[in-house]
């Protein structure tokens, strides 16, 4: 028994230390399973449907019509009639005939040919009999589920445990914006604060979701939720001195003449902008937290301003990177719009001063330095967590 207790029979400390470890972190996963299932419960309060008398379902397209679809070159109107078979719902079986309406516009309309599957929404009169199809798309939830198996699937083959830790944040991330963000903006809350709000949150939650509960985890917290605040000032303060206004982001004002007038859009942009570069400042305070962790746990006597130094190596390697991320995802998303400016020869001082390009300028500027303040305050914070007799 003695042999067992102290001997070499005894458990090496090293599988001790990785059972505790694994003890903690599938509590910890257990505990976020518990929070994003209470966010997914929540009701948002807009969960009533303006087709009351409407059921949406998937629907097998088993012959088209085309003959009234009037083509104007590259354009379609009119619209095409669809006899459709219904395979799910209350209405399963029912083979009717829909209307597919057309506006002549490539972006939102859509031409069904027999074999797809469609999703389309059964309209019914008083008593609940089926009146009338409108085939809204091709039906996408199982490609899109099977997207995010595969997704799923190899995060976890590269990262293991930690991989369904990413997941878990990804998803409660989704969850408290369209849970918690977006109905709060929608009652008359200010957009602003809220969107900091719920990156704040986001980031007391995501950071030690991935990287545990330690230290770094709590100096990366620090030094994002600084960065966040300062984008904040920059961009309300860039906002105001471009003269932007909220209405250069896409469907807003269609947001306003949904019934809610009162909402302001500057004070969203601004939000959006802290929004969007909150991910990378998140990603880069702890790449510089982690990097000051290991260099600390290698060489203990290292002075604080050298490991300042290092940690600030680490993150201007970093920032290249992040600022360049940001860019192409905001050139990305209004390439097509740079593209016309080019083919119709606009002048550059012309695309400059134009709304839409300056928003995009304000937004890759005000989060880029963002992403450029947070390693040193995440260096600073990491002086004094990091401490030789922590």
């Amino acid at each position: 028994m003695g042999l067992i207790g102290k001997g070499r029979f005894a458990p090496p400390r090293f599988l001790m230390n990785m059972v505790f470890k694994d003890r903690k972190s599938i509590a910890f996963i257990a505990a976020f399973i518990i929070a994003s299932a209470v966010l997914l419960l929540i009701p948002t309060g807009f969960e009533r449907s303006i087709y009351v008398n409407a059921e949406g379902a998937r629907a097998l397209v088993l012959s088209t019509d085309d003959s009234t679809i009037i083509q104007t070159g590259l354009f379609r109107t009119g619209d095409q009639r669809c006899m459709v078979r219904i395979l799910s719902g209350e209405h399963k079986g029912l083979e009717m005939e829909g209307i597919n309406l057309l506006s002549g516009s490539l972006r939102d309309d859509k031409v069904f040919v027999p074999g797809d599957t469609a999703w389309v929404l059964v309209e019914r009169d008083s008593e609940g009999n089926p009146i009338f199809i409108n085939m809204i798309d091709i039906c996408r939830l199982g490609k899109e589920a099977f997207l995010a198996i595969l997704f799923a699937a190899v995060l976890i083959a590269f990262s293991g445990l930690r991989g369904i830790r990413m997941i878990l944040s990804f998803v409660f991330a989704f969850l408290a914006i369209w849970k918690l963000l977006i109905p709060t903006i929608l009652r008359g809350a200010n957009p602003l604060l809220m969107c900091i709000s719920v990156m704040v949150l986001l980031t007391l939650v995501t950071l030690p979701m991935v990287s545990g509960i330690n230290r770094r985890s709590l100096a990366a917290i620090f030094g994002s939720v600084s960065a966040m605040l300062l984008t904040m000032l920059v961009s309300l303060f860039m906002t105001w001195y471009l003269g932007i206004h909220g209405s250069v982001m896409e469907m807003s004002e269609s947001l306003l003449y949904s019934g809610f007038m009162d909402l302001d859009l500057t004070s969203l942009f601004s939000g959006v902008v802290c929004l969007s570069a909150g991910g990378a400042i998140m990603d880069l305070s702890i790449d510089v937290s982690a990097a000051m962790w290991e260099v600390r746990e290698h060489a203990p006597d290292m002075s604080r301003k050298a490991l300042f130094a290092s940690a600030m190596e680490v993150g201007r390697a970093g920032v290249g990177t992040q600022i360049t991320t940001l860019l192409l995802a905001y050139v990305g998303s209004y390439l097509t719009l740079m593209m016309v400016y080019m083919a119709q020869a606009t002048p550059i001082p012309n695309i400059l001063t134009s709304k839409s390009i300056a928003a995009e300028i304000m937004q890759t500027l005000s989060g880029s330095i963002g992403i450029v303040l947070v390693t040193p305050l995440t260096a600073l914070i990491g002086m004094f967590l990091f401490r030789k007799d922590g």
